[in-house]
């Protein structure tokens, strides 16, 4: 099965962005699926892009199989999330070395530090623990994480 295409997200496009991030993060288990969350996120691609986000999707035919935010002026890969039935399909490796390709020589993160199948795939995939803050905004534990290509 041939992977997803990844570009660039259109405006057109944001909310069902908006409804895919919510249900990527909803399979975490660390929330649950709402109006009042896909409201708040449709509400923040806008922002975020705004404040400087490229917005990429992974598009299954037409379908958007997974999203990705980078802030590359911050070498900061901010958001990646692959909705439910793409999980599993090897679509978040092809995300993260497409980010690879925008930020080839360093890139940071962070996730929730209950989110561990996520930074356990972090760290296979050689990001390097850094620290762990709160949140304010989210109240969220955080745990930081920086890549760096090997000299």
């Amino acid at each position: 099965m041939p992977h997803p295409v990844i570009r660039p997200a259109r405006a057109d496009e944001y909310d069902e962005v908006g409804r895919v991030w919510m249900e990527s993060w909803a399979s975490t288990r660390l929330a649950e699926t709402s109006d009042f969350l896909l409201a708040n996120l449709r509400a923040r691609i806008r922002r975020e892009i705004a404040n400087g986000w490229s917005l990429f999707v992974a598009d299954d035919n037409g379908t958007i199989a997974a999203m990705l935010a980078l802030h590359v002026p911050k070498l900061y890969l901010d958001m990646l999330f692959v909705a439910p039935a793409y999980q599993g399909r090897s679509i978040g490796r092809q995300l993260l070395a497409f980010t690879r390709t925008q930020m080839p020589d360093e890139m940071y993160l962070r996730c929730v530090r209950e989110n561990e199948k996520a930074w356990r795939w972090y760290e296979r995939e050689g990001f390097v623990f850094e620290k762990e803050e709160i949140e304010p905004s989210n109240g969220f534990m955080m745990k930081y994480y920086r890549w760096k290509r090997a000299a």
